[in-house]
């Protein structure tokens, strides 16, 4: 059972298949927020406002396809995880193309059954991704909280000499290429 919070959207015109899908997510995702829509501009605004974890989208749409999402998703955000869930799907070819997309998989609705044994992996995945990228973001809270100690320190030194100014003077850009180089990773 999956226990961290999970933002899921999902883009689906058929109610039946959106509350089949969310039945079958309810079972091994014990915590999640979900969104459905069916449609392009619904999508765009949810992806903005709602900021989802995961996507989950039909590939047949009334105005438009899983591609038109698949890209809409990639352009706002290309690392968020995009599966389809779809009976569209159903030759190699196409099936290739959605993951040479930026796809992170795809799922037949024949499968519907088993749905949640498909999805789960991708959501462990998804929230491992997730713990990832919080431990990261984490370290690089904690060094911006050392650099500016160190600056704090460094403006409380007194300096005697001119050599140690110019020592000092060093040390201060040293630490903003360092700042310089950590914005840059950060993008």
């Amino acid at each position: 059972m999956i226990t961290t919070k999970l933002r899921i959207l999902l883009i689906e015109d058929y109610k039946t298949d959106a509350e089949l899908i969310e039945i079958q997510i309810k079972s091994f995702v014990e915590n999640f927020e979900i969104k459905i829509v069916d449609n392009l501009p619904d999508f765009t605004r949810e992806l903005l406002s709602f900021v989802p974890d995961v996507i989950l989208s039909d590939y047949n749409l009334p105005t438009c396809t899983g591609l038109d999402i698949l890209q809409e998703a990639k352009a706002q955000d290309p690392n968020i995880p995009f599966i389809f869930i779809t009976g569209t799907i159903d030759d190699d070819e196409m099936a290739a193309n959605t993951i040479l997309s930026g796809a992170s998989g795809f799922i037949l609705k024949k499968h519907m059954n088993t749905l949640a044994e498909k999805l789960e992996p991708l959501f462990k995945q998804v929230v491992f991704n997730m713990i990832k990228q919080d431990e990261l973001r984490e370290k690089i809270r904690k060094n911006k909280i050392a650099v500016n100690q160190i600056y704090d320190y460094l403006d409380k030194i007194d300096v005697d000499t001119e050599e140690q100014k110019i020592n000092i003077n060093k040390i201060r850009e040293n630490i903003d290429l360092i700042k310089l180089q950590e914005g840059e990773k950060e993008k």
